[in-house]
């Protein structure tokens, strides 16, 4: 029996993603059925609907989900979860649509045929109070909130099943992998325990400090970075795996860190986005989520540790996978290496505070970069990624670098 923590609310993983024969007959009527075009941000969340990242849902939430969710953190059924997984379409489309008919679910981006859906119910919701909500702000300079209101004005609820894994097994075959696959090399490890550290950045030197931490008391690190959009000026997945590969080969033990990737755009959430990470993470078999300074934020939307703190404002039994706290880390030349608020004495002149916003703006500038703040074999793979970029690319990253994991 395995020792790994449980899916979130079920006995097992529940994937909606078909295959074979069954796939093929399913495609083939797709094309039968009204199209619905879906955003990069839906069609991640499908993809996780389907390879049972987000066990144990079945499809697009309703509107008593909607609005349980956005309110008090619980679905309709009384099920945890912090942030509605819905989906949208213009009111001219949504008028056309029939309760209780299927539609195909088509990416917008490359015209694959995603999933069909039953849909069961159309509604609107207040696109602001759910920004208020979920990102505790209704600024549309935020990333997260400019994503909401861009949505279409109906929203469509109804189980799903899932035909596709679009294009992330193919191009990041070597990292993305489903929770099924996790779970089983976890158990071929002999890993009961398992810390996920979120990532969407390069791992500097405070990164590295933060998952060699939770190495001490799990058995294993799963780092596991996004592989879906991100705002302008972050460094693109393929980049930020080849440098999380090379840190994982040279410092640390063998067998201790894996590397993963997982097919959600980032939303930004700060402390509600934290909590879907854990879950999620509990999906994939993880017992632990490193979280440290500003985990999923974005800006100056939400306070350092606020994403450690929604954790002790939800029900004990919310989640099985439980949080790994680790304070403000940096590195301090009086104690010469690396340490946090915790353990160090010293003044804060003495520390080097480390962010990705900061690496992002030295190494587009052409600066100088600390071996205190990242592994030079990290900062070899960076700047051959900087210096393709054009011009305009790097005022880009200079306009826009927010310290986020």
């Amino acid at each position: 029996m395995s020792g790994l923590v449980k899916p979130h609310g079920a006995a097992n993983l529940k994937p909606l993603l078909l295959a074979g024969k069954e796939r093929e007959q399913e495609l083939a009527r797709a094309k039968t059925l009204p199209q619905i075009p879906i955003s990069s941000r839906e069609t991640g969340d499908l993809i996780m609907l389907g390879i049972g990242g987000f066990t144990p849902l079945d499809g697009f939430m309703s509107q008593a989900d909607w609005q349980g969710v956005c309110d008090g953190m619980k679905t309709a059924a009384g099920l945890f979860w912090p942030i509605p997984i819905t989906l949208s379409t213009d009111k001219a489309t949504g008028d056309k649509i029939r309760i209780g008919k299927d539609v195909a679910l088509i990416s917008r981006e490359t015209d694959e045929v995603m999933a069909t859906m039953m849909v069961t119910e159309k509604y609107t919701i207040d696109k602001e109070h759910e920004c208020a909500m979920v990102f505790k702000t209704t600024d549309k300079q935020h990333p997260g909130v400019q994503m909401v209101m861009e949505q279409g004005e109906v929203n469509l609820a109804g189980p799903v099943k899932v035909l596709s894994e679009g294009d992330f097994p193919t191009r990041f075959k070597d990292v993305y992998m489903t929770p099924a696959q996790t779970r089983a090399l976890f158990e071929k490890k002999g890993w009961s325990t398992v810390a996920a550290f979120q990532t969407r950045n390069p791992m500097h030197r405070s990164h590295e400090y933060l998952v060699k931490i939770a190495v001490e008391i799990c058995h294993g690190v799963m780092v596991h970075s996004l592989l879906g959009k991100l705002k302008a000026g972050d460094i693109p997945a393929e980049v930020r795996r080849d440098a999380i590969s090379v840190l994982i080969d040279k410092y640390f033990v063998k067998d201790t860190v894996v590397q993963s990737g997982y097919p959600l755009d980032m939303r930004y959430a700060g402390p509600r986005e934290a909590l879907l990470h854990a879950l999620f993470r509990q999906n994939y078999g993880c017992s632990h989520l490193i979280v440290g300074r500003d985990h999923a934020g974005v800006g100056e939307y939400y306070g350092p540790f606020d994403a450690q703190h929604i954790f002790d404002e939800i029900p004990a039994d919310a989640l099985e996978t439980k949080p790994l706290k680790i304070d403000w880390t940096f590195h301090c030349s009086k104690c010469d290496g690396m340490a946090s608020m915790k353990t160090c004495p010293h003044e804060a002149a003495d520390r080097l505070m480390l962010s990705g916003s900061k690496l992002r703006k030295s190494l587009s500038e052409g600066e100088e970069v600390s071996p205190h703040f990242s592994r030079p074999e990290v900062l070899d793979i960076l700047r051959k990624y900087y210096a393709g970029l054009a011009d305009e690319d790097r005022v880009e990253i200079k306009l826009t670098g927010h310290s986020a994991k």
